[in-house]
């Protein structure tokens, strides 16, 4: 008997970027400024620790980071840059056609434990997060998390399916035509790259005529920093790789207040840069040769001290612009992670069709990040609105660091990452 195959693909953009003054909120190099209004923290967010989304939240920062460390272990000199929330969001959509032992893996894959929270409330958690994330007033900058199911009148996909798949995870259902696999790539090609603004192309380059299932998630964010960076000061500096290799970067430069924290017991200096709307990009910067230590320990007990002990102060940044791309075997990663059945013959995956012989032939994971100042001279209308009695604090990313992005009121980590080698893209 032939076996018919489901593909995965994950789509996480992240465009890190500025490109308007804030009136009264940009302060340059040269100048200071009164520290900003805080971010929600975890005390804020207290009384609503029972709703859906922040339930699911802490084995979502789990699984991150956990599909952090088996990235870093197999490729530790590489650039990093995925989406926890794209990927896990992509299997949550496939548990909901899994059985059995197919289905549990998955579950524990993606760092849930049954006997915590049940398979309902999982769902409920991820539909009240797609909402909250997908809201137009929360996100000045722009931020959009979606998934489509690409299916064959072949293999009908099952009515119980797709009504939780647009229930609970907002997942557009297109028919396609596999058989003809050259219009079948250009059709799913051309929604990945309407949804990623263009961003993402040519994501699909070959397809197998037996396929009967192609599930696609995608994340989008357009980020604007509520103070932007000065263009005028961005410099050509040093970047130290590693003992060995040196290379030239466009640094850019601004002082400014900034919540940060010195996490001694960990070995490294974490930096908050806060956006317009509720996300911030949270800068890691390990002391020299601490890298490997701080990326083994690093949890969410971690993303926890640092909010309760960050405190505002006067900062002279320096950080690297960056773009680049990545693309990641998430089917490798997980069959390392214990993820196995789905991806073989054994897979029950008969909630899809109700063709028994269905299992996920690709799963693959593909980001663009891009980091740089604010567009325009704005910054030339710079306020100095006081200057402080205290000298600033230097936070220098001049050698390999970690970042995060993180939706403050969710608690959900959008896109996790580390710089290597700004000019490797």
């Amino acid at each position: 008997m032939s076996n018919f195959y489901l593909c995965l693909l994950l789509a996480g953009l992240c465009v890190l970027a500025s490109c308007h003054h804030v009136p009264g909120h940009q302060g340059g190099h040269d100048g200071h400024e009164h520290p900003p209004d805080n971010q929600p923290t975890a005390e804020s967010h207290q009384e609503s620790d029972h709703l859906p989304c922040l339930k699911i939240a802490p084995s979502s920062a789990e699984f991150a980071f956990k599909f952090y460390r088996q990235i870093a272990s197999k490729t530790p000199d590489k650039n990093i840059f995925f989406s926890p929330m794209s990927i896990s969001t992509a299997f949550m959509l496939v548990t909901l056609g899994a059985k059995g032992t197919t289905r549990d893996q998955i579950v524990s894959g993606i760092g849930f434990n049954k006997s915590v929270l049940s398979m309902e409330e999982m769902g409920n958690g991820f539909r009240h997060l797609l909402q909250l994330l997908n809201h137009p007033s929360a996100h000045h900058g722009g931020l959009s998390v979606g998934n489509a199911l690409f299916s064959t009148d072949r293999y009908p996909v099952q009515q119980k399916f797709m009504d939780e798949a647009h229930d609970l995870l907002q997942a557009d259902i297109v028919p396609t035509n596999f058989q003809n696999t050259e219009e079948a790539m250009k059709h799913i090609n051309s929604y990945i790259e309407k949804k990623t603004h263009g961003k993402l192309v040519d994501v699909l380059n070959d397809l197998d005529p037996e396929t009967a299932i192609v599930l696609v998630n995608y994340i989008f964010m357009q980020g604007y920093w509520q103070r932007p960076f000065n263009p005028m000061f961005t410099e050509k500096e040093d970047f130290f790789v590693n003992n060995e290799t040196t290379v030239q970067v466009d640094m850019m430069h601004r002082t400014g207040y900034y919540s940060n924290y010195h996490d001694e017991e960990l070995g490294c200096k974490v930096l908050r840069i806060p956006y317009q709307g509720s996300a911030s990009a949270l800068f890691i910067l390990p002391k020299e040769g601490k890298l490997k230590q701080v990326e083994q320990a690093l949890g969410r007990e971690h993303l926890l001290k640092w909010e309760a002990g960050a405190r505002e102060w006067l900062i002279e940044l320096s950080l690297p612009k960056v773009s680049l791309k990545t693309s990641i075997d998430v089917k490798e990663i997980f069959q390392e992670m214990g993820v196995t059945e789905v991806f073989t013959d054994q897979a029950d995956l008969s909630g899809f069709t109700e063709q028994r012989n269905l299992k996920i032939s690709r799963a693959v994971h593909k980001g663009y990040l891009n980091i740089h100042e604010n567009g325009t001279e704005a910054a030339a209308t710079t306020v100095i609105e006081g200057v402080p009695m205290s000298l600033p604090r230097v936070f220098k990313f001049n050698r390999p660091f970690l970042f995060m992005i993180v939706e403050h009121f969710t608690r959900a980590i959008l896109f996790c990452g580390k710089l290597m080698n700004p000019n490797e893209h």
